[in-house]
């Protein structure tokens, strides 16, 4: 197997009653929990990221009052609260490596997430001697978008599977979209 799993911020406030919810962050969640359910032996590892901000302060200018929902945004994922939880019906039993990102700074791409033992996307795909990426999660049009991108920038194949993600607009979701496709990144739906 040389093929990695990574699942983007499936987390309470993404989700539709959260701090910055996503439409169909709730059925995202659980779609990637069944598809885990059946695939997961298909990866090397599986790799899930989630926001981890910090509560004392703006996070490097990420979190302000008057949000331009672009580069400012609004408290949401705090480190160690509800919110910044991975979504209720986001089963992570087959999850085998766990990335914050944020803590102290803006952040959206899974690649500038860190484990608790200090493990990053890049040194975990080393060690792995994994080539290609399945991507899935939220935000399609934010962190999905910033994670192919970075993932392709390293070199990595990257499939996107449609089925497996949601995003916050319909219009700057398909404009990411077609942006990761143009980079490199092949879209598809999650195998059967």
């Amino acid at each position: 197997m040389t093929r990695a799993l990574f699942i983007v911020d499936v987390q309470n406030d993404f989700t539709e009653h959260g701090a910055l919810g996503v439409e169909g962050g709730d059925a995202v969640a659980e779609r990637i929990s069944r598809y885990l359910d059946a695939h997961a032996d298909d990866y090397a590892v599986v790799v899930a990221s989630r926001d981890w901000h910090n509560a004392d302060d703006d996070n490097g200018g990420h979190f302000s009052a008057t949000p331009d929902f672009v580069d400012t945004w609004p408290v949401h994922c705090v480190a160690g609260t509800p919110g910044a939880a991975y979504d209720d019906v986001f089963d992570t039993t087959r999850v085998t490596h766990h990335l914050k990102k944020g803590q102290g700074r803006p952040a959206y791409s899974l690649f500038e997430g860190v484990s608790d033992d200090g493990e990053t996307a890049a040194t975990i795909l080393d060690r792995y001697g994994i080539r290609d990426i399945d991507l899935v999660g939220i935000a399609t049009d934010y962190c999905v978008r910033a994670s192919s991108l970075d993932a392709l920038a390293a070199g990595r194949g990257v499939r996107v599977l449609t089925d497996l993600i949601a995003g916050v607009h319909p219009a700057s979701s398909a404009a990411a979209l077609a942006e990761v496709a143009e980079a490199g990144a092949q879209l598809t739906h999650s195998p059967r």
